[in-house]
């Protein structure tokens, strides 16, 4: 998708369209009506303000205008409006966000990756912190060439947002992007899953399956915590790598897969070799270009873009859409979450039961304190 943001008469112009160019996603400034667009294909959504709409002589003139530069969809932002609001129409096509002036600084940082959150419609990666906009860089550049790529990172930092961008980015992007969870299904289970299985080759088996392999053919793989695989499986896991080639169980000949391979974990992998838990040669065939995923607090002008993202990903009434005070996302921003972003997304979603009004204040962000105080271990083990 190319932006295409519409200067003239539009305050907030600069600061959404550098919100975009950090999110990655391609943008283009007019300076006139009269400007032209060269978009080279792409599909284009147009951005501009209300004051504009209305110097064009009104939203008639303005289809004709966006017509004219192949744009299919329209944002119009009203500046300085009294309250925040949103409204869609024309099927989706036009998104009308009302944007109120604000002094205080987050919050106008809030509203801002609203809009933003609001106009890509979760097309986008969440990135405002240069921890983030260099990693996204870095992977843009990796997404071009064919190399297998391990993720490591905290669980919960966006290890597989990461890898789904990766696989956006890609010369493989119109295919498919399989993400399986090596954690979260049993072993004997997980090598059918991979590599498919003939009728009848083991109790249970009533139907061929092709496998996760082969559901990813000419597309992206991702082995979601692969440091969990057992180490029998992560043998059979290098062969097919070497190979390029699966053999399903119950059968003899062996099926080639054209797939591109991107790993995630959570543990320290040079470690776990060490322990003898994972493969060296596995490792360096995963590990072609290594990327490392950061810890939210270690990012934390990532957290008011993420929470506004979330909101807008939680709150689906439009005509009762909520914002974040200002005394409450300084809450947000100066917390530590330990739990990363999924500790930050369970916030946003209670936030939006417990609020009484369309503004999220202070008391309702509710946050888990530590589930076990490090001072009553000792009367624990006792009673134990």
């Amino acid at each position: 998708m190319l932006y295409s943001i519409q200067l003239c008469d539009f305050d907030a112009a600069a600061s959404i369209s550098r919100i975009l160019q950090n999110y990655q996603c391609p943008t283009i400034e007019l300076l006139d009506k009269h400007s032209g667009l060269e978009h080279g294909g792409q599909k284009v959504k147009s951005i501009m303000s209300m004051a504009f709409e209305k110097q064009v002589g009104g939203l008639k003139n303005v289809i004709e205008i966006i017509k004219k530069r192949g744009a299919k969809s329209l944002a119009i932002i009203e500046e300085n409006a009294k309250e925040f609001s949103v409204e869609r129409s024309m099927n989706g096509a036009l998104l009308r966000v009302a944007l109120p002036k604000t002094g205080h600084f987050l919050e106008k940082q809030f509203l801002l990756n609203l809009v933003v959150s609001f106009i890509t419609e979760g097309e986008s990666t969440i990135a405002a912190d240069p921890l983030s906009t260099d990693l996204l860089t870095l992977g843009r550049r990796v997404a071009k060439s064919n190399v297998n790529v391990f993720v490591n990172g905290p669980t919960g930092s966006g290890k597989e947002i990461l890898a789904q961008y990766i696989h956006k980015n890609s010369p493989r992007s119109s295919k498919s992007f399989v993400a399986i969870n090596c954690a979260a299904i049993p072993e004997n289970m997980l090598e059918a899953l991979l590599f498919g299985h003939k009728k009848g080759a083991f109790t249970g088996a009533s139907t061929a399956s092709d496998g996760i392999f082969k559901a990813a053919d000419g597309g992206t793989l991702l082995l979601d915590e692969v440091s969990e695989m057992s180490m029998p499986l992560q043998a059979k896991l290098l062969r097919v790598l070497q190979e390029k080639s699966i053999v399903p169980l119950g059968a003899s000949a062996a099926i080639p897969v054209d797939v591109r391979t991107l790993a995630t974990s959570n543990r320290n992998i040079p470690q776990e070799i060490r322990l003898g838990r994972f493969r060296e040669d596995l490792y360096f065939r995963l590990n072609v270009f290594p990327l490392a995923t950061y810890a939210l607090n270690d990012r934390p002008a990532d957290i008011i873009p993420i929470a506004a993202e979330l909101l807008v990903r939680h709150q689906t009434d439009l005509e009762d859409f909520p914002i974040i005070s200002g005394p409450a996302l300084k809450i947000l921003h100066d917390y530590t979450w330990p739990g990363n972003v999924r500790e930050l997304e369970n916030v946003i979603q209670r936030a939006t039961v417990l609020r009484d009004d369309r503004c999220i204040g202070v008391n309702d962000i509710m946050i888990d304190g530590a589930m076990v105080e490090e001072d009553t271990l000792p009367a624990m083990v006792e009673q134990v």
